[in-house]
């Protein structure tokens, strides 16, 4: 999965929006002003040494779903400029397939909208 479908998929989420609060760098997605995931170029631009750079994608995780992640997925990474413990960064390479990127953001998103209120999960949940 490249950036381009990373950020659409992220966007399709119910009463989601894109913003910019640590730079025009850093996509921050939120659902009802709670971030659930980040889009980025890798370690701020810092490439192979080739020329080429990876996206790099932030969500939120259980913490023992993160550490397992982990031990699967080469591209999955401790959360960078996140708690460690419930952020994953996801280094969209193209090594993950496209259905699993999918379910870890549906997870980030649904650990976001469980510690809302009641109204708000209601909200959001007839959406899906």
């Amino acid at each position: 999965m490249d950036y381009k479908k990373a950020k659409k998929y992220l966007l399709k989420k119910p009463e989601t929006r894109e913003d910019f609060p640590f730079g025009p760098e850093v996509s921050v997605f939120k659902v009802k002003d709670k971030m659930f995931a980040t889009l980025a170029l890798g370690k701020m631009g810092k490439g192979d040494g080739n020329g080429h750079l990876d996206w790099w994608m932030n969500l939120k995780c259980d913490p023992d779903e993160a550490v397992a992640l982990r031990d699967i997925f080469k591209s999955v990474i401790p959360g960078y400029h996140m708690n460690k413990r419930l952020w994953n960064t996801i280094i969209l390479d193209g090594s993950i397939p496209p259905g699993e990127i999918e379910r870890m953001i549906d997870n980030s998103f649904m650990l976001v909208v469980n510690k809302m209120t009641k109204k708000d999960q209601a909200s959001i949940l007839k959406q899906l």
